[in-house]
């Protein structure tokens, strides 16, 4: 089944999220709307605008496109200074 526009766009925007270690606040503050404006277009309840989707990608250092791509595009061309370091991998249980 193909993702709609709506679909790609809302994905890729979870998925930068999670890659970049941001909450939805964090991201509401940077576009200059609320949590419960970002929560509502993530859920799908209320959709991205062009200019919304402009800002969101600028944000992340993407171009739009990137971003109507989907998350593989959009996560795949974020800049590496984005990225939140990988969490170390657990050592062994201490004795």
């Amino acid at each position: 089944m193909k993702m709609t526009l709506g679909e790609r766009v809302r994905a890729a925007a979870a998925a930068l999220m999670q890659i970049t270690g941001e909450s939805q606040a964090d991201l509401a503050a940077a576009l200059g709307v609320s949590q419960t404006q970002i929560s509502r277009r993530q859920s799908g309840s209320a959709a991205w605008s062009l200019s919304d989707c402009e800002a969101l990608a600028a944000h992340y250092g993407i171009d739009a496109l990137d971003l109507f791509a989907g998350p593989t595009r959009a996560c795949d061309t974020l800049p590496p200074h984005r990225r939140r370091p990988p969490h170390p991998a657990p050592q062994g249980t201490p004795r």
